[in-house]
């Protein structure tokens, strides 16, 4: 099972990622049922990677993400009723319905929020590893973006001041091998992305993002030298997701081939892990009607709330 994980580790971890997995889906269905508005970008099958990297983490430590951000909130401890509603724009959303789907956060929670704008989440991410450092909190922050980040500007600005600072942040790419419809084979100079972190003097390390125990045992030791002050790490998660790079996008073709497709469904972290952990069909229906349960009174909640007045639109509003 490996140094670090052991089964009971490795099924609370299967628990966690069809949650995630359920969540989404059933966000999907609202999205396709005109109950949730604007754009929703899903990770399902990218699940092992903010799982694998959480459990390394501690209840105080903080996470940052891009606009795939869903898992990360609910790893985090985000209430699933209040964040249906604030996907349902409604008044009990836990942004009061003003955030969506791109900007979901709960700084209660250590969700410092997930970013629409691509690799923005990278330098706030640095300000908040650097803020960790004054106070002198022993906490970490897990920074979370995907492929695309690692051709902006700002992901090298932050890398390189998180290094030379020394600050507890552990970048966490989700290479999932498109930037939106552009492979990372045809944008980026470097088949690994974590090679690039030679530049700024911190370790760099790639690990299979389909595998939530090879991504824990990467995080570990990354969350462990970042608590002792020495620094960030860049953990390059390979991965792939299942769905669209948004919801009006479609899960293959014209710039996904089926082959591809159906070659990574084979990898499905979840359905592999199932297999390692030796469950029985009875214990997956018992998890999954559990989780559905959850996922049922949570989206009741949200459909019976009311929606914002327009007299709340200046509320929360600073300068």
């Amino acid at each position: 099972m490996g140094i670090f994980c052991g089964e009971e580790r490795l099924t609370e971890c299967y628990r966690k990622m069809v949650r995630i997995r359920l969540f989404e889906s059933q966000l999907d269905r609202l999205y396709m049922a005109g109950i949730v508005f604007g754009s929703i970008h899903t990770s399902i099958g990218q699940e092992a990677v903010a799982v694998g990297v959480s459990e390394a983490l501690e209840v105080n430590d903080v996470i940052t993400g891009g606009h795939r951000s869903h898992g990360l909130c609910l790893l985090k401890g985000m209430d699933m009723k209040t964040m249906f509603a604030e996907l349902c724009g409604r008044k009990t959303g836990v942004c009061r319905g003003k955030a969506g789907s791109m900007h979901l956060m709960d700084p209660t929670k250590g969700m410092m929020g997930a970013n629409g704008i691509v690799a923005q989440q990278m330098p706030i991410a640095a300000g908040i590893g650097f803020a960790i450092q004054l106070k002198k909190s022993g906490q970490v922050c897990a920074c979370f973006f995907g492929d695309g980040a690692s051709n902006a500007g700002v992901f090298h600005e932050a890398l390189n001041i998180a290094s030379i600072w020394k600050l507890p942040v552990v970048y966490v790419c989700e290479n999932n091998l498109y930037a939106l419809t552009v492979s990372t084979s045809t944008s980026t100079s470097v088949e690994d992305i974590a090679v690039r972190t030679k530049s700024y003097n911190m370790p760099g390390v790639v690990v299979d993002g389909m595998d939530v125990a090879n991504v824990y045992e990467a995080a570990v030791p990354a969350v462990e030298r970042a608590r002792r002050g020495e620094g960030p790490t860049l953990i390059e998660a390979k991965t792939y997701r299942f769905m669209g790079h948004s919801r009006g996008d479609p899960s293959f073709g014209p710039y996904r081939t089926r082959e591809e497709w159906e070659k990574w469904q084979l990898r499905d972290p979840i359905k592999n892990l199932e297999e390692k952990l030796h469950l029985s069909q009875d214990q997956i229906n018992g998890i999954e009607k559990e989780v559905e349960e959850e996922i049922q009174q949570a989206v009741r909640y949200a459909e019976k709330s009311p929606y914002p007045e327009l007299s709340d639109s200046l509320d929360d509003i600073y300068a």
